[in-house]
């Protein structure tokens, strides 16, 4: 089938995104531009409009959970800050921190939570947050602690038990769950150990300026502190843990810190609701005006946006069997062992970054990969995927994967990338690791040959 139209089409979409990504331009303008390409496209392919916006919408309505959940992050932002809660986090973790290690520790962090909840949004809202609030304190560059966070949340996305991107991939190669968690932990090790190194390193030459005495003196001017306002965390972590749908887990959070914040800060209930709608900001007269401030319902709205159109735009995409062509032309090339990883990490990407989400990203390289693979290297696959489009999503700043997280931590689209160390050198370390595997074994087996020649 001549697919030259998509293919086309892909690559104008992609100039269209890199050029308006790197003119600072908003991002759901520019997927409805890649939207109206695939309209007319589809058009050409003798689809009806009214088919073409079924597509769309069948597409849209699976960005709703992710939509949901989105403004529950921005109302859970805001009653967590009015409530004392984020800045309870951020007092108690300065008695902690050195500045010296807090990029290291950030990392650290952010793994050790994500494995335990195995949400990486989460973990940015419970723990990222309060560390972008300390940094900032701290004056500290925003853009390599939100590095440090986006990579450490995506750790534990990639293989904690719980993870719902594990799950997914699991249930779509036909893998044991824990059997994919055991060889994922193994594959990561030399990478985890390198961006130690890494974090260590970039923390001791971006130490935080200032550390305890004044964030913290303000802290206690602003807000009464006492450990009764870390209850609306325990109460989401306990819920996560006990396996609760996170949107019950975040609803209850949100009304145990509504109440903390009426009888311990001291707030009218109109007061709190306001703060969870348009979100919370200090007086000017206040030190932390600029430090701690954020959240809401309202700040969130731009990003369902581009949540809802980039789902949209997917759902035309699997509509037209955009990717039917390159599925093909790909199980054609008979690739094998590293090849076939680097050639996965490529598809993954760019499904990544067309799909738009990490879930998506995950269908559409199965659905491409699958048949490049024999029955028997399923467990090959399994890995292959989770150490290439699960992490590679999160660095594509208008993909959800990244997209939430920049966002809830209220940090740049782009400039956590050159940062989120851990998230672009696995898929390096593992292709070379597999390679150099690879040449070993295929070196045993010339060598028995020749074993075997010269006993003859």
């Amino acid at each position: 089938m001549i697919c030259t139209d998509i293919y086309l089409g892909l690559f104008v979409s992609t100039i269209i995104i890199i050029l308006g990504v790197s003119l600072n331009l908003f991002v759901g303008f520019l997927l409805i531009a890649c939207w109206l390409i695939f309209v007319t496209i589809s058009i050409r392919r003798s689809h009806s409009l009214k088919s073409i916006f079924e597509m769309s919408i069948v597409g849209g309505k699976k960005s709703l959970v992710v939509v949901k959940i989105l403004l529950l992050i921005g109302a859970v932002t805001g009653a967590w800050m009015v409530s004392g809660t984020i800045p309870g986090i951020v007092y108690y973790s300065l008695e902690l921190i050195r500045p010296d290690t807090f990029v290291l520790l950030t990392f650290l962090i952010c793994c050790a939570t994500s494995f335990l909840l195995g949400s990486a949004t989460g973990t940015a809202s419970i723990v990222g947050f309060p560390l972008i609030i300390i940094a900032r304190g701290g004056n500290a560059n925003l853009n390599l602690i939100a590095g440090a966070i986006i990579a450490g949340v995506y750790f534990g996305d990639r293989c904690s038990p719980m993870s719902s991107s594990a799950a997914l991939v699991s249930n779509l190669t036909g893998t044991n769950l824990f059997t994919n968690i055991k060889n994922m932990l193994y594959s990561s090790f030399i990478p985890f150990i390198l961006s130690l190194g890494f974090y260590y390193e970039i923390s001791r030459f971006n130490p935080l300026k200032m550390v305890n005495s004044n964030l913290t003196n303000e802290i206690l001017k602003t807000f009464k502190i006492d450990y009764l306002v870390l209850f609306p965390v325990l109460v989401i972590l306990v819920l996560c843990l006990s396996k609760v749908n996170i949107q019950y887990a975040m609803l209850i959070s949100i009304l145990t810190a509504s109440v903390i914040a009426v009888f311990v800060q001291g707030h009218q209930p109109l007061q709190v609701l306001n703060n969870i709608l348009f979100g919370f900001k200090l007086d000017t007269h206040s030190r932390l005006q600029n430090i701690i401030e954020g959240g809401g319902v309202i700040s969130m709205l731009k990003t369902c946006f581009v949540v809802f159109t980039a789902c949209s735009l997917a759902g035309i995409l699997e509509g037209i069997r955009a990717f039917d062509g390159i599925k093909y032309l790909l199980i054609n090339m008979k690739l094998k062992g590293p090849l076939l990883y680097a050639l996965t990490t490529i598809v993954g990407t760019l499904t990544a970054a067309f799909g738009c989400t990490q879930s998506i990203a995950v269908v559409m390289t199965d659905e491409i990969m699958k048949d490049c693979y024999l029955k028997e290297e399923n467990y090959q696959f399994a890995l292959d995927i989770e150490n290439s489009c699960i992490l590679t999503s999160a660095l594509i700043p208008w993909n959800i994967a990244a997209l939430l997280c920049t966002t809830t931590l209220g940090v740049s689209m782009y400039g956590f990338i050159p940062y989120a160390f851990y998230l672009y050198m696995f898929p390096i370390i593992y292709f070379l690791y597999f390679w150099h595997k690879e040449k070993l074994k295929c070196t045993n087996v010339n060598m028995k040959e020749i074993r075997s020649h010269l006993k003859w």
